[in-house]
């Protein structure tokens, strides 16, 4: 079994963020600009040795891969930003390509979401606007930019097709169209295929093999806190710190009215990861070693209190036993590498030092 984690880019300034946010902003402006909740709340979190390092720097991502792989990382997933045909964040994607000292294998995940101030993809505000009614010239161009990757000796590939993911396919009108004229250019590039992924976020239902699919992720944590949302009226088993008897409504009106954040409890999350089982076939499990968007989001954060690299270590150990016995998973999915602003990472940070990378290391 592989285990694969997301790769974020938005460590390096670009002129549309510039534009949006301010001169010379990345997400290290976000991380360092946060504030505590509460106390006891440890906010801003610092990355070791205050390495807030950029992505255009070459030798950074020649030492991310070599860390990756030291502590049992098989793979880096990174995120895409296309916008039919506008490219957002490429340079860390791209500079990787050329760069063969960077000895790590990856994939890509196309983050298909708008852009909106509001940062979760609401449609008020909007930055730059994804287009879904594209059709076949649009869609080839599309992969005709990603071609040079699949054929990347370090590029994942199962039973030769190179794996691609989609984080949100409900979004896309023709996405089943769209996923078969690809696998069509793939074969006629020489693959026998492409290996298709959806990242499981939001709450939809779809038939995944129906529309292209071959395999979906549970893409962690949030994946799993959907499942509460199903239970609307009835108690959450204290899932919510935040709130004493807590019910959709009361979540909301302390995100929305009192502008608190949600507190969730770390543990009692991993407890609903490792009882559940998987919802069909061809799902490939994921875990998070945190979670603290207060950088993004600050009074309305998504925080899971009780995080450490101890309690970590412990769940992720079980997760891969039962990514093995009970999933019979390829890959196992870690959200993330490096999403700093959300308070998910296994790089080392000035409190945990290099913890949750050797949670891991299961050796």
């Amino acid at each position: 079994m592989k285990v694969i984690a997301f790769y974020f880019p938005q460590f390096h300034p670009i002129p549309e963020n510039d534009m949006w946010w301010g001169d010379g902003f990345t997400d290290w402006t976000k991380v360092k600009a946060a504030v505590p909740q509460y106390k006891g709340h440890q906010q801003p979190e610092v990355p070791y040795q205050k390495n807030y390092y950029s992505l255009l720097n070459e030798e950074v991502q020649v030492q991310q891969a070599k860390l990756g792989e030291k502590y049992g990382v098989d793979g880096f997933c990174y995120y895409h930003y296309w916008f039919e045909g506008k490219l957002l964040l490429e340079k860390p994607m791209e500079n990787m390509l050329k760069n063969k000292k960077i000895r790590m294998p990856f994939c890509i995940s196309w983050a298909n979401e708008t852009w909106a101030r509001t940062w979760d993809g609401q449609e008020d505000n909007i930055l730059i606007r994804q287009n879904y009614d594209e059709g076949r010239a649009a869609w080839k161009r599309h992969f005709d930019y990603l071609l040079p990757f699949f054929r990347d000796e370090r590029y994942i590939r199962h039973d030769g097709k190179p794996m691609f993911l989609i984080y949100k396919p409900q979004f896309i009108t023709e996405c089943a169209q769209m996923i078969d004229y690809w696998k069509k250019l793939a074969i006629e590039a020489g693959f026998p295929g492409l290996y298709v992924g959806y990242q499981h976020h939001t709450a939809f239902n779809f038939d995944m093999e129906k529309c292209g699919f071959d395999f979906g992720v549970e893409f962690e944590p949030f994946y799993t806190v959907r499942e509460f949302k199903k239970e609307i009226e009835k108690p959450i088993d204290k899932v919510c710190y935040a709130i004493r008897q807590p019910d959709w409504l009361k979540r909301k009106l302390m995100e929305k009215i009192f502008r608190k954040p949600v507190i969730f409890d770390y543990d009692l999350v991993w407890k609903r990861i490792l009882n559940r089982m998987p919802e069909k076939e061809n799902i490939m499990p994921g875990a998070f070693p945190a979670w603290d968007n207060t950088p993004r989001r600050g009074n309305h954060a998504n925080i899971f209190r009780g995080a450490s690299p101890e309690k970590f270590k412990k769940y992720y150990a079980q997760r891969v036993e039962r990514a093995q016995k009970i999933y019979h998973a390829d890959y196992l999915f870690i959200n993330a590498w490096n999403e700093w602003a959300e308070g998910a990472h296994l790089e080392p940070d000035e409190v945990n030092g290099f913890g949750y990378l050797e949670a891991i290391n299961l050796e």
